[in-house]
C-alpha cells in the first residue's frame, strides 16, 4: 500500500502491484496496476471471504444452474458427503443422494428434494430452514440432517443463471427436537381411555417405527382385575400377562429377552438392557408399585440404545405406567361400583296382587359407567304397592352409595304409610341435612348436589295411584288399547334444596293399563331434548300396549337408548289389575259396642266363603274383636271393616279418629290394655296409617295353618 499525492495536494492510499509481460528478454516490460486503497482492502476481503467458504467453512455450499445440476461444491461437502466436485458436477441431487430426502417438522416426507431448488429459481424469494437428511456414507442407522436454504443466482442483467445452496448440519439439534417431539405426542397419545389394554397398544403405537422396531408391554396379572400387585421377590418375575405386542416387521417377528433379565428389571425397578437380544426392558411403576415391563427391540441395521435414548425410553414408560396406574385405578372403582350397586338394587323385586313388574336399568359405556339411578317396588298394607324411581346426580362409588342410602331411607318411610308428597318432603329434609353436615361422599367422581325421584302409591281396590315428584320426569300412563299420555304431574324440585312443598295428584288407571316409570337417562342425550325422547317413549309404549311387559321393556331399551348409552338408564313398567269384588268385604259398623258380636259373625261367614282354615278364622275373630272395640271405645264413627284375602289375609278397621294406639305391657292387676299387644302377637304384621278423614288400623295374618301362641292355647 503506497500514498500519492492528488493535484490537489491531499494524499491518496493506492495499492500497486507490478506485473511483468516478457520473460527472456534483454529488456524487460512490466505493467503498473494501480488502485484504490479501500477498494483494494474490500477485495482482498472478498477473495479471503470466498476461499474460506470454498476451504475452510463448515458450511456446506452447493452451486445448481437452472437446470437443478450440480456445477459447483465446497471442501464441506465433499468432506461430509464423501463426494469429489468431478464426480458430481452436471448432475442432479437424485442422481448423487438418492436416499435423500425433505423433511416435515414432524420427521415425514414432505417434498421431492429438488421442489426447494426450483421454487427458490421460480419466485426468486429464498427458501429458508428447509431439512434435509442423507443416507449417504453414514448408512441408514446414521441418518444426519441438515439445515439447507435456497436463494437465485442471477447475471449483471437480472437474469437468472442458478441456485446456491447453504446448508449446515443440525443432527444433534433435530434429534433432540424430535425426541422432545416425541415426548409431547407422548402426552395427547397415551392414556386417552381409562382402557388398560388400549392404554399399552397407544404406547405401542407411538414408538413404531419411529423409535423402535418392535415393543411388547406386559402386565402383572391383578393389574387387569384393578387389583394393586403383591411386592416381587427376586426369584420370580411375576405372573406377567402379555397386554400388547407390535412390530414394524410383523412376518420377523417380536424379539425377546431373557427371563433372568426381566425379573431383574421387575424387582429393582430399573431399565435393563438384554445381552443376547439387546432388547432394551423397562419398569411400568407408578405411585411406588412396579405393574410390569414394557420391552423396546431395534433390528439391524438400526443402532442399539444409547444414553439419552435409554432416558427417552424411561420417560415414555413412566407416563404409560401412570396412565396404566390410572386406568388400573377406575376399573377397581368400576367393579366396586357395579358390585355396590347390584347389591343395592333389588335383585328380585316383589309380586303384588294388583300389579305385574318388569324392569331394567342399563349403566353409562366407557368411562362414565355406573350411576346412581334406581328403583324399587314395596308392599304395603292394605294390598296396595309403592313405586319408586330415582336418579342421582353422578357417577362411581359415590353416586351408588348415595342410591343405596335413599333406596333404604325410601323404603323405611314408605313401611310408615306416609302419603306421596309427604314421604318426599321428608326425604327432602334428609338430604338438604346430609348436604350441610358434609355426609355426601366427597371426591366421588362426577358427584354433584342433586337427587331426583317419583314415588307412586297403587291401590288395587279402588284402581286409584297417588303420585308426586320431585324434580323427575313425569311419568306415562298406556291403555290397554294403546292410548299413551304423558301425565300431568306436579313438578316439584329435586331433593336437598329444603324447604320447598311438594304436590301429590291422584289418577284412576284403567284396569290392565301400564304406567311408565323411569330415569332422564333413557328420554334424554347429548342428541336429543327430554321433550323429544318423551314423546319417543310415549309413541314406543303405545305399540306396545299388549303383550309380555318384558318384551315390552326390551323394545323400549333397544328404541330409545343410544349405543353406546350415554348415561345410565332405570326403567320401571307396571301394568295394574284390580282386585274383584269377591275378594274384597266391607262392612259399616255402628259405634255400638253390641256391634263387636256382629262384626265377628259378618267376618267368619266371609271367611267360610273363602275356605279359610279354621285356625285362621279363630285368630280373625279375635283380631276383629280388638279392633272393632278399640274403634268404637276411642275412635268415632264411621266405622268400617274390610277383609281382603291376599297371599296373608288383610284385616282393615278405620274411623274417623286421629289417635294412634300404643302397644304395651299390662300389669297382672291391669283389667285392660292387653288388646293389641294380643293382635301383636297372632299377627304377621300390623300398624296405622293416616287419612284425611282419619285412620286405619291394619293387620296380616298368614294363610297358612296358624300356631297360636302358648298363651292363647293353653
Amino acid at each position: 500500500m503506497r500514498s500519492v499525492r492528488h493535484r490537489d495536494g491531499r494524499g491518496l492510499p493506492v495499492a500497486l502491484s507490478l506485473i511483468p509481460l516478457a520473460h527472456g528478454q534483454e529488456r524487460v516490460m512490466w505493467l503498473m496496476v494501480a488502485m484504490d486503497g479501500d477498494r483494494a482492502r474490500q477485495n482482498a476481503i472478498d477473495q479471503a471471504t470466498l476461499a474460506g467458504l470454498s476451504h475452510q467453512s463448515p458450511i456446506t455450499l452447493v452451486i445448481y444452474d437452472v437446470d437443478a445440476r450440480i456445477q459447483w461444491i465446497n471442501t464441506a461437502v465433499e468432506e461430509q458427503f464423501g463426494v469429489k466436485l468431478e464426480s458430481v458436477a452436471g448432475k442432479r441431487l437424485p442422481e448423487v443422494e438418492p436416499g435423500g430426502m425433505v423433511l416435515s417438522e414432524g420427521g415425514g416426507i414432505e417434498a421431492d428434494v429438488e421442489e426447494p431448488i426450483r421454487r427458490a429459481l421460480r419466485t426468486g424469494e429464498p427458501v429458508i430452514d428447509v431439512r434435509y437428511r442423507s443416507t449417504r456414507r453414514f448408512g441408514t442407522h446414521h441418518q444426519r440432517v441438515w439445515s439447507v436454504s435456497y436463494f437465485r443466482l442471477q447475471d449483471d442483467v437480472g437474469q437468472p443463471i442458478g441456485v446456491c445452496e447453504v446448508g449446515l448440519e443440525i443432527t444433534d439439534r433435530y434429534v433432540a427436537g424430535q425426541r422432545l417431539a416425541l415426548l409431547s405426542r407422548a402426552g395427547g397419545s397415551i392414556g386417552r381411555t381409562l382402557d388398560i389394554r388400549r392404554t399399552a397398544d397407544d404406547l405401542a403405537e407411538l414408538v413404531v417405527p419411529e423409535f423402535a422396531d418392535a415393543v411388547t408391554v406386559d402386565l402383572l396379572r391383578p393389574v387387569l382385575s384393578g387389583q394393586e400387585p403383591p411386592p416381587l421377590d427376586g426369584g420370580t418375575d411375576g405372573d406377567l400377562c402379555r397386554v400388547s405386542e407390535r412390530a414394524q416387521d410383523a412376518a420377523a417377528g417380536v424379539p425377546v429377552a431373557a427371563p433372568a433379565t426381566v425379573t431383574h428389571c421387575l424387582t429393582d425397578a430399573t431399565p435393563r438392557t438384554d445381552p443376547a437380544s439387546g432388547v432394551l426392558v423397562l419398569p411400568l411403576a407408578a405411585r411406588g408399585v412396579v405393574l410390569g415391563v414394557a420391552s423396546f427391540a431395534r433390528t439391524a441395521p438400526r443402532d442399539a440404545f444409547d444414553g439419552e435414548e435409554v432416558a427417552l425410553a424411561a420417560e415414555l414408560a413412566s407416563r404409560t405406567a401412570v396412565c396404566v396406574d390410572n386406568a388400573r385405578r377406575y376399573t377397581r372403582e368400576h367393579a366396586t361400583a357395579l358390585m355396590l350397586q347390584r347389591d343395592l338394587l333389588p335383585r328380585a323385586l316383589p309380586r303384588p296382587t294388583g300389579a305385574e313388574i318388569a324392569h331394567r336399568y342399563v349403566p353409562a359405556a366407557g368411562p362414565v359407567g355406573v350411576g346412581g339411578d334406581w328403583y324399587d317396588v314395596i308392599p304395603l298394607s292394605g294390598a296396595r304397592v309403592g313405586l319408586i324411581v330415582g336418579d342421582v346426580a353422578g357417577h362411581g362409588t359415590g353416586a351408588a352409595a348415595t342410591m343405596g342410602r335413599l333406596r333404604t331411607t325410601v323404603a323405611a318411610l314408605a313401611a310408615l304409610d306416609l302419603a306421596p308428597d309427604e314421604l318426599l318432603a321428608r326425604l327432602d329434609d334428609l338430604v338438604a341435612r346430609a348436604g350441610a353436615t358434609g355426609l355426601e361422599d366427597d371426591g366421588a367422581e362426577d358427584q354433584a348436589l342433586g337427587v331426583t325421584c317419583l314415588y307412586a302409591v297403587y291401590d288395587p281396590v279402588s284402581r286409584h295411584c297417588v303420585m308426586a315428584r320431585a324434580g323427575h320426569p313425569p311419568p306415562i300412563l298406556v291403555t290397554a288399547d294403546g292410548d299413551a299420555e304423558i301425565l300431568d304431574l306436579p313438578a316439584g324440585p329435586p331433593l336437598g334444596l329444603g324447604g320447598l312443598p311438594f304436590e301429590s295428584a291422584d289418577f284412576e288407571l284403567p284396569e290392565d293399563s301400564k304406567l311408565a316409570l323411569f330415569t332422564d337417562g333413557l328420554v334424554e342425550s347429548r342428541e336429543r331434548d327430554i321433550d323429544i325422547g318423551l314423546r319417543a317413549l310415549r309413541d314406543t309404549l303405545s305399540h306396545h300396549s299388549s303383550g309380555p311387559l318384558e318384551v315390552a321393556c326390551e323394545s323400549v331399551i333397544d328404541a330409545l337408548l343410544p349405543s353406546p348409552p350415554q348415561d345410565d338408564a332405570a326403567l320401571l313398567l307396571v301394568r295394574v289389575h284390580s282386585l274383584p269384588d269377591p275378594l274384597v268385604a266391607t262392612w259399616d259398623i255402628p259405634a255400638d259396642p253390641g256391634e263387636v258380636a256382629r262384626a265377628r259373625s259378618l267376618a267368619c261367614e266371609k271367611l267360610g266363603e273363602w275356605d279359610v282354615e279354621e285356625e285362621t278364622g279363630f285368630v280373625v275373630e279375635l283380631v276383629v274383636s280388638e279392633l272393632v272395640t278399640n274403634a268404637i271405645r276411642y275412635g268415632g264413627a264411621p266405622i268400617r271393616l274390610r277383609l281382603i284375602p291376599d297371599r296373608d289375609l288383610i284385616i282393615e278397621v278405620s274411623d274417623s279418629g286421629h289417635t294412634s294406639p300404643h302397644l304395651r305391657w299390662a300389669a297382672m292387676e291391669d283389667e285392660g290394655g292387653r288388646g293389641l299387644f294380643l293382635v301383636a302377637q297372632v299377627t304377621e304384621r300390623w300398624g296405622t296409617r293416616y287419612t284425611s278423614t282419619g285412620k286405619t288400623i291394619w293387620t296380616e295374618i298368614s294363610r297358612a295353618t296358624h300356631e297360636l301362641p302358648g298363651l292363647l292355647s293353653a
